[in-house]
């Protein structure tokens, strides 16, 4: 009789919280738990994560989820995923420069139409990223203003940082790289200009991988299931929920629909320099997939976020009230029945997030305006989708998954824009999607 397979697991270190889940051999979860992502506020939209208070985090995710398996478990590897575009300055002795910031946080701005226009103009076609502060150069930019000397220190995005302090090396992987705007996506190799302009060498990004490759074992947890478990990272967190329900071919599009909602499309092959030129106008990315040899084109709206100042403008703070609204939107035909323009709605758009409401009628119930916020985003992804498809056949088909596709108002709203649309009922795609990442380490150790 077959052996069963080891345990995996899976980390996702996402905007809200930080998601530690266990799998068995076929998949199926073992144990789940959750501590919130330890942000720190500031004026004007700063928001920031210390690195000492991510550690602690991370400790207590992994000695919880410890105590949630039988005794005895002994977990064989772990894969890591996250956001891309935060991260740290880590030097050789493992300190960091200051605090990560949030890939939402507005600092970097100035500093990015500061860069000189040979790189401005360069920099959608060469990085397959439109420029702007969510970019990690963008506030590295900030940061050597601000007198940090970064030559002295490595880049790591929070998942790295994360294998790290488990005690795995320290290494960058490709998705993640794709997001800081220092990649160059024609060659996979660190892009000189941008780190010309930095006043770094090519060493300030470490050694390059791809997701699932080794990355050591997780030496300083001391004790428990996880101790000493192998190592990977998973890459970004978008691509790895997508890979995790497999889902993401070149005739589909994913769908993830949480605070941002992120339209993935996969390529066979790297897009031309032009057709990323004009992708990025349209604030859409193409960039290095975690599968080798693909890439893949991210494009995305803030429509959960304008959603969710919807449900606050109505006064609805709980699950029964929420429900209570998409039976009230769903009740209505799609364009409402007010009168045309009676509520105008804008915000969706990737560089915007600001919910605005033009009403002109009388009669704007909490159905009308949650369903003039839904037809606004339906009206953004359109156009991307409309550039995407300037630059590929069109897709056939789409999964939806995230929190706001349980409502099925959301559902009827985004099947007028997304072909063929199918709805994944999985939780915890992203830190699924590790776990099973995390299996390839298994394989390769046979």
């Amino acid at each position: 009789m077959p052996r069963p397979l080891p345990l995996t697991a899976g980390i996702d270190l996402g905007s809200t919280s930080l998601k530690l889940l266990v799998v068995d051999g076929d998949g199926t979860q073992v144990a789940c738990e959750q501590v919130a992502t330890p942000w720190r506020s500031g004026a004007g939209g700063t928001t920031e994560l210390d690195a000492p208070a991510l550690r602690t985090a991370l400790d207590r995710l992994v000695a919880t989820t410890a105590a949630a398996l039988p005794d005895g478990t002994t977990v064989a590897a772990i894969g890591i995923a996250g956001m891309g575009e935060t991260g740290y300055l880590v030097d050789d002795a493992g300190e960091v420069a200051g605090p990560a910031f949030a890939w939402f946080d507005p600092r970097g701005a100035a500093d990015a139409a500061a860069f000189s226009a040979e790189l401005r103009a360069e920099f959608p076609g060469r990085t397959g990223l439109p420029l702007g502060a969510q970019v990690s150069l963008a506030k590295l930019a900030h940061e050597r203003r601000r007198g940090v000397p970064l030559e002295r220190y490595r880049w790591l995005s929070i998942p790295e940082f994360a294998a790290a302090h488990l005690g795995g090396d320290v290494a960058a992987e490709y998705s993640l790289a794709s997001r800081t705007g220092l990649l160059d996506q024609n060659s996979g190799e660190p892009w000189q200009r941008a780190l010309d302009e930095l006043g770094v060498t090519a060493a300030f990004l470490p050694p390059l991988r791809w997701a699932g490759s080794p990355w050591g074992t997780a030496s300083a947890v001391a004790s428990g299931p996880f101790a000493g478990a192998a190592l990977t990272v998973a890459g970004h967190d978008h691509l790895v929920a997508a890979e995790a329900l497999g889902s993401l071919h070149p005739g589909r599009y994913h769908v993830s629909m949480g605070t941002a909602e992120v339209i993935l499309r996969v390529t066979d092959a790297p897009l031309p320099p032009e057709a990323r030129a004009r992708l990025a106008a349209k604030l859409i990315n193409e960039v290095r997939h975690i599968v080798p040899g693909r890439h893949v084109i991210v494009a995305g709206v803030k429509s959960g976020l304008l959603l969710r100042r919807a449900l606050q403008l109505a006064g609805i703070g709980d699950r029964d009230g929420r429900d209570e609204l998409d039976a009230a939107v769903s009740a209505l035909p799609f364009e409402g029945v007010l009168p045309d323009g009676a509520i105008v709605a804008s915000g969706a758009r990737n560089d915007d997030g600001v919910l605005a409401l033009d009403i002109r009628s009388d009669g704007v119930s909490p159905a009308e305006l949650f369903g003039a916020v839904l037809r606004h985003s339906n009206d953004e992804i359109r156009i991307l989708l409309d550039a995407i498809e300037r630059e590929l056949p069109p897709a056939t088909t789409t999964t939806l998954t995230g929190g706001w596709s349980g409502m099925s108002s959301v559902r009827r709203a985004r099947s007028r824009v997304l072909p063929d649309l199918t709805v994944s009922t999985r939780e915890q795609d992203t830190a699924h999607g590790a776990a099973l990442l995390a299996r390839t380490l298994l394989r390769s150790s046979r």
